[in-house]
């Protein structure tokens, strides 16, 4: 690689294509450097300067759970146990983002990290954003761990008094070793006996404070698991989370039943229609989502509220139609999703209020309106919505003709692997501003680098990063002056709003 001047000069005046190429991946190179340099100290803050538990595996409950499993870890889930094992056995803090696509086994991988935490004594904790979501969480887990004698108790807002008295009783004097909640969690009046390893589930959805607040308790700080449905390429995830360190789910569980993905345009809308009928006449449950909540006179297209009045009363007369969308309160949401989940509603109208989490196993059909105005990780997420039983699953694109959201739409038709997706919409969309408020277009600070070409030096870039930062973590020595003074130049306010997060 090109020493800084020469880069400079090659950049300017290219003899040849060679040099103008090197120029571009050693300036490339110096920006995923510094990059990764401001998270090498996020993470070392986090890791190193918090004294971490010492986990002892003693198999006492993980060989039985992993005996009983009706079903093999995947090779992706094994890799990612170790890893895990590996921090929570250190010594020092786990930090680990768990990321992977809808159905991977995220939660099945959780459990057992939980497991380890209380093999040694101590305790455990999901958080989940919805009570929905902490219920559902709650009940999967409990029928993996009850024939091992391990309770798990449910925490959340909608307790009665006495449950709640008695829920904070138990985890207060330690006799329940696993707790399942929501924000509910975090109130004042939680106390834990000893707490070893907090997972956050779909940690975007909580705020910095809320996700600190579980984490940082009296005592030894617990580990940390935050885990991740949304698929981002590998070289993007270590841009945004590199003070985390990354597990990848990359693999489905053998005899998962892909979904069926169609493209249909708008004329097309009282044939899909029939289709959906038909499901419904199976037994099955359907989605329509929309873009809007309401009309809107600056754009013209379908909204949830308007559609539901007329698939209510002109096209699923014999159907029990449901609506929900963002607007309505929380009390609301919940009360229709669980007539949806217990199957009282057949078409459930929606906006992408239900893109995460809800496994409705019986639910078969996805249709999604103005597909082209979504995000194609927006539309994986809603069509990980349905393929969760095990009847065959459709998510139906209705669109309006146009070349440009063809050409997206159908890579995401073409495939079913997240990640492929996320790639394809990292292609179309842009980097971002990673550490600003940007949401689309190149990072101001990546002018040269480009995350799905330069994964290869963000790799040398992380790796160079945190060992500077273990052998000088504040940069004070005289051979590291440089880096900090560029370092402060380039991210002084970047660096303000990464330290939370």
């Amino acid at each position: 690689m090109p020493r800084l001047a020469e880069a400079f000069k090659w950049l300017h005046r290219p003899e040849t294509i060679y040099e103008a190429k090197k120029a571009r991946r050693r300036l490339a190179f110096d920006e995923l450097f510094f990059l990764q340099l401001v998270q090498a100290q996020a993470r070392r803050r986090a890791n190193e300067d918090n004294p971490g538990i010492e986990h002892i595996r003693t198999n006492e409950l993980i060989r039985p759970l992993h005996q009983a499993l009706p079903f093999e870890l995947t090779t992706a889930q094994g890799r990612a146990l170790r890893e895990i094992y590996n921090d929570m056995s250190s010594g020092r803090r786990m930090n680990r983002m768990l990321q992977g696509d809808v159905g991977t086994g995220k939660t099945a991988v959780a459990v057992f990290a939980m497991l380890l935490s209380v093999e040694g004594g101590r305790q455990a904790c999901l958080m989940a954003p919805t009570e929905i979501l902490a219920e559902q969480h709650a009940r999967g887990i409990s029928r993996m761990l009850d024939p091992l004698g391990v309770e798990v108790t449910l925490l959340t807002g909608s307790l009665s008094v006495r449950s709640r008295r008695e829920a904070l009783e138990s985890i207060s004097n330690g006799s329940t070793r696993i707790v399942v909640g929501t924000h509910a969690l975090i109130e004042e009046d939680v106390a834990f006996d000893e707490l070893g390893i907090v997972v956050i589930d779909e940690q975007h959805r909580f705020g910095v404070k809320q996700r600190m607040a579980i984490s940082d308790r009296e005592g030894r700080i617990p580990d940390v698991l935050v885990m991740s449905a949304t698929p981002i390429p590998r070289s993007l995830a270590m841009a945004l989370y590199g003070d985390l360190d990354l597990s990848l789910l990359d693999e489905m569980p053998p005899g998962r039943m892909p979904v069926t993905t169609s493209l249909r345009s708008t004329d097309h809308r009282i044939a899909v229609y029939d289709f959906v009928r038909s499901e419904i006449a199976m037994g099955r449950q359907a989605y329509i989502v929309y873009p809007l909540v309401d009309d809107s006179e600056k754009i013209d297209l379908l909204s949830a509220k308007r559609e539901f009045e007329r698939l209510s009363s002109e096209v699923f007369l014999q159907e029990r139609v449901g609506l929900i969308h963002g607007q309505l309160a929380s009390a609301e949401k919940d009360s229709v999703m669980r007539e949806f989940i217990a199957g009282k509603i057949d078409v459930l109208v929606a906006t992408t209020v239900i893109e995460v989490g809800i496994d409705v196993p019986n639910a078969s059909v996805m249709l999604i309106e103005h597909a082209e105005r979504f995000g194609l990780s927006q539309l994986h997420q809603l069509r990980g919505r349905v393929g969760r039983g095990t009847e065959e699953s459709h998510c139906i694109l209705v669109t309006e003709p146009g070349e440009h959201a063809l050409e997206r739409l159908r890579i995401f038709r073409d495939t079913s692997d997240g990640f492929e997706v996320a790639r394809a919409d990292l292609r179309i969309r842009g980097q971002g501003d990673l550490l600003g408020s940007q949401q689309h277009g190149r990072d101001p600070a990546l002018r040269f680098a480009d995350l799905l070409v330069d994964e290869d030096l963000l790799v040398d870039a992380q790796s160079e990063a945190r060992a500077i930062v273990a052998e000088d973590p504040e940069l004070k020595s005289a051979d590291h002056a440089a880096i900090q003074a560029h370092l402060e130049g380039l991210y002084k306010h970047r660096l303000e709003m990464y330290g939370v997060g």
